[in-house]
């Protein structure tokens, strides 16, 4: 009878087994059919991640980045975070344009440590006097960067021009794109992408956070594409009511229009305006990033340090960057 009972009992622990068995097989099955397909989806969305933020290699129109600087305690960190950002997008030629009577070292040693020498040209442009900021006056008193960003133009239009003659720029027309990128901004390489995807003939659009007292300043399109206008909350009154770092010129545009430039002449927040009355009208603009829902640049300001003890430092003739370059 014990026998029997032992028997059966073997009997009923194969047969739970194999049961076990061919269920943990049935789900490892499944699981293996539907495995490669999940795992593939989520590699490509981890891959499209990490790629916006890879070095782009793809080949595209020179982009000309013209950013004017001063010498201040911020200058060289915010040149050299821009600096690591230009490094990532081999398409741009950095022009850097010092509110100076010449170059200076600090900026040639940003240049040659982030190995940019080859892909930049360092200039200089003095601000007039009685156009310079003076002691305590706020940032928007007097407009900033005019002397500097007519001097890059003045450059890129005569290299253009020198590349086209010899034959030898990157295409018949010579298209390439110009941008000005400040440097106390924040800029998603992805940006890149956007701008190359502007045509000839053609300037781009682009929200810009943080800036004009939004969240976010963008073109505002109609159902067909088309920019209509800005959601501007500063003036929008103005015929271009948008941000420097919302928009990149196809050259071709500077090169047939020489009277575009900057201009000391127009009041607080008409930069943007003065040189794109020139070049286009609102409704021709090119809308990117998305039909103009995606933000890859911000308004961002660097905070001005706190030196107080620097200059107790400099009135007893000492400093704590002797000999140093900070």
């Amino acid at each position: 009878m014990n026998q029997e009972i032992r028997l059966r009992l073997k009997h009923l622990l194969a047969f739970s087994a194999i049961v076990l068995f061919l269920f943990f097989y049935s789900l490892s099955s499944r699981g293996c059919s539907e495995e490669p397909e999940e795992l593939a989806m989520v590699a490509e969305q981890q891959q499209a991640s990490r790629d916006a933020f890879l070095p782009n290699h793809k080949t595209g129109p020179t982009i000309y980045a013209v950013t004017p600087t001063y010498a201040r305690p911020v200058q060289k960190a915010e040149l050299t975070r821009l600096s690591h950002v230009i490094r990532l997008v081999p398409s741009v030629f950095w022009v850097i344009v010092e509110d100076a009577e010449k170059t200076s070292t600090l900026v040639t040693n940003v240049l040659k440590r982030s190995g940019l020498e080859n892909r930049s040209v360092q200039l200089s442009a003095k601000t007039p006097t009685n156009f310079k900021l003076q002691g305590k006056d706020p940032n928007w008193l007097k407009p900033r960067g005019v002397e500097q960003r007519n001097a890059a133009l003045k450059w890129i239009r005569q290299h253009l021009k020198r590349s086209r003659d010899a034959g030898d720029g990157p295409e018949p027309l010579g298209h390439s794109l110009v941008y000005f990128m400040d440097d106390d901004n924040t800029y998603s390489t992805e940006l890149f992408d956007e701008i190359a995807k502007i045509e000839p003939g053609k300037v781009g659009v682009w929200p810009v956070g943080l800036v004009g007292g939004l969240m976010v300043e963008k073109p505002v399109l109609n159902r067909d594409g088309l920019v209509l206008g800005f959601n501007s909350a500063w003036k929008p009154e103005r015929p271009f009511p948008l941000d420097m770092a919302g928009f990149a010129i196809s050259s071709d545009l500077l090169l047939s229009t020489p009277e575009a430039q900057f201009s000391y002449e127009v009041e607080r927040g008409y930069q943007e305006s003065e040189i794109l009355r020139h070049l286009t009208i609102v409704h021709d603009m090119q809308p990117l990033a998305g039909g103009c829902k995606e933000v890859l640049v911000w308004h961002t300001r660097t905070e001005t340090p706190k030196l107080d003890a620097e200059k107790a430092l400099q009135k007893g003739g000492k400093k704590s960057n002797d000999g140093m370059e900070v």
